[in-house]
C-alpha cells in the first residue's frame, strides 16, 4: 500500500520547486513535483496555478523544517 502524499511547499515556478526538492533529497527525503503547465506548452500557467512539492506523510514534519531553514 502506497503512503499518503502531502503538500509541503507551493512555488511560483518549477525552478523554485526543483531547488526545494534538491534540499530534501540532500537530507534523504524523496519528493515529487506536481504542476499544470499544459504539458510544457503553457509554462505561464505555473504563475497562476502554482507548483506543489509533495512528500510522504511520515516525512512531512522533517521536510517542513528543512524547507523552512532554507527559505531564509
Amino acid at each position: 500500500m502506497e503512503e499518503k502524499q502531502v503538500v509541503v511547499g507551493e512555488y511560483e515556478t518549477e525552478i523554485d520547486a526543483e531547488i526545494a526538492k534538491g534540499h530534501l533529497k540532500a537530507s534523504g527525503i524523496t519528493s515529487i513535483i506536481i504542476k499544470d503547465d499544459g504539458g510544457g506548452m503553457l509554462p505561464s500557467l505555473q504563475n497562476t496555478e502554482g507548483v506543489q512539492l509533495l512528500v510522504a506523510e511520515t516525512h512531512e514534519e522533517k521536510a517542513r523544517k528543512i524547507l523552512e531553514s532554507h527559505s531564509r
